[in-house]
């Protein structure tokens, strides 16, 4: 019986042993889980912030496609623009001239296939009225003809490439014999490229292009 006692006894502490493990296990095993799966957040946190990351450089990388073929030809548009506004046929035609350069460096590597034809069209469509104006200084009606049909070239073209800044499609009703013409201003303010000083705030608004 003595023997029989023993026996349980050993028996009660191996139970009681492999209770303890497994209970030490198990918190092991619970802490192990709850390490993996904050592993798991923070890991899932990383990828979201890469992927938020690389939407942003992605839209940056637009802007700055965009920029870098538009800005120049408008930079020297709108210097055109001004120049007839007040009247100045010399800086008109120095304004054609940086303009002229400004299109013949016009990069179309990145313009899709599908509208590569329609800007080489409109490009050199531009050039051309750009070199009449650069080379007629002291005629500033003859300017202006050409500068007519240049801001239809200026609007088809950043219709395709965008814009990096906020324009104004102005009208003014009373040009060419009241059949009327469109420029691209930087400024809401009404400031006529076509009559000068005759009248100055001839035009209205057509359209915000952004």
């Amino acid at each position: 019986m003595k023997k029989f006692k023993v026996a349980m006894g050993a028996v009660a502490m191996a139970v009681t042993l492999l209770t303890i493990t497994s209970c030490k296990d198990t918190k092991k095993s619970d802490e192990q889980m709850e390490m993996d799966q904050n592993e798991m957040n923070h890991d899932g946190d990383e990828s979201m912030d890469m992927d938020k990351n690389g939407m942003q450089n992605d839209e940056m990388m637009d802007r700055d496609q965009k920029t870098s073929k538009a800005t120049a030809v408008l930079n020297s548009y709108l210097e055109l623009k001004n120049a007839l506004v007040a009247d100045n046929t010399e800086v008109a035609a120095t304004a054609g001239k940086t303009l002229l350069d400004a299109l013949a460096k016009f990069d179309q590597s990145s313009i899709a296939q599908a509208q590569k034809q329609e800007v080489i069209d409109i490009i050199g469509d531009a050039r051309e009225h750009a070199e009449h104006i650069s080379e007629n200084s002291g005629k500033l009606e003859h300017q202006r003809e050409h500068f007519e049909i240049l801001s239809k070239d200026v609007e088809d073209l950043i219709a395709i490439t965008g814009t990096d800044r906020v324009l104004y499609k102005t009208f003014c009703p009373m040009y060419n014999n009241k059949k009327g013409a469109i420029w691209l201003s930087e400024t809401k303010e009404i400031k006529n490229p076509y009559l000068g000083r005759k009248m100055m705030k001839c035009g209205e608004i057509q359209e915000e292009i952004k």
